[in-house]
């Protein structure tokens, strides 16, 4: 009689060896974004409303000019851009709220996928999600009429978009942090209300100087700041620049302390 041999240690870790990257795949990530983008109500809050305001708000600004001669309809159009990419962000980001109450993290961890791998799935979503956000306020802007130089159009969609990362970390943070059948009720408005504090809906300079300042440490100022100097010329603002790192940083050590906290309890 035959007896099987049995399996050597190298063929045991070989068997356990985990995923690249732990995980991470670009075929998830594909599914992923198709399935954010089947939710009509995240279609409607980054890609409708903001071309929506700028049509309300941007349009009857049309011959106005900025101090420098640039079009006031595109200072508007940019700010519109920010807060669409920041929206867009932070409600991809916050999703983890729903599937943490469904019970999606437990069943992540019978799986090879590796926390950080799912995490960074979440953020690219996210910023895929902010471009597309800015790419359809700026179609919009130029099918209205708003004419810039290339360089202008680049750099301040750049930093538009790459500084919406902020607040991909933010609705990280906060899709730890809260529960998942209140998360989405209080996002929409807290946005809002940083958006204007910002500098976002409202230029900052016709505001009183204690909301002026106040502004400056809001998440909202820095991005708005950056992307729209190189409309302005205001050159860089270290001020602002010091403001996104920061926020950046804060909600990004928030969201991995929570995460952590949350895949230990899972």
């Amino acid at each position: 009689m035959t007896v099987a041999a049995p399996s050597t240690p190298s063929a045991t870790r070989a068997d356990r060896r985990p995923p690249a990257l732990g995980g991470f795949s670009t075929a998830v990530l594909a599914i992923e974004i198709r399935r954010v983008l089947r939710n009509r109500r995240t279609l409607i809050f980054i890609l409708v409303m903001p071309a929506v305001l700028f049509l309300l708000f941007g349009l009857p600004q049309r011959g106005q000019e900025l101090p420098n001669g640039r079009p006031v309809t595109a200072w508007i159009m940019i700010s519109l851009a920010v807060y669409g990419a920041m929206v867009a962000t932070t409600s991809a980001g916050a999703a983890v709220a729903t599937e943490r109450a469904l019970g999606w993290s437990r069943q992540l961890r019978l799986t090879p996928l590796r926390p950080p791998a799912y995490v960074a799935t979440k953020v690219a979503t996210a910023m895929v999600l902010g471009l597309i956000a800015v790419l359809v306020e700026f179609a919009v802007g130029a099918g209205a009429g708003v004419r810039l130089p290339v360089q202008v159009w680049l750099v301040a969609g750049l930093t538009a978009w790459l500084g919406s990362l902020v607040f991909a970390a933010f609705g990280l943070f906060v899709g730890y942090l809260a529960p998942a059948e209140n998360v989405m009720q209080f996002m929409g408005p807290i946005l809002a209300i940083l958006a204007m504090l910002g500098g976002l809906f409202v230029p900052l300079d016709v505001l009183p100087h204690a909301l002026q300042q106040i502004a400056k440490f809001t998440p909202v100022y820095g991005v708005g700041q950056l992307a729209r100097a190189p409309l302005t010329g205001a050159g860089m603002d270290w001020v602002a620049l010091g403001n996104l790192a920061g926020w950046t940083v804060l909600f990004g050590l928030g969201a991995a302390r929570l995460f952590r906290r949350d895949t230990t309890r899972v």
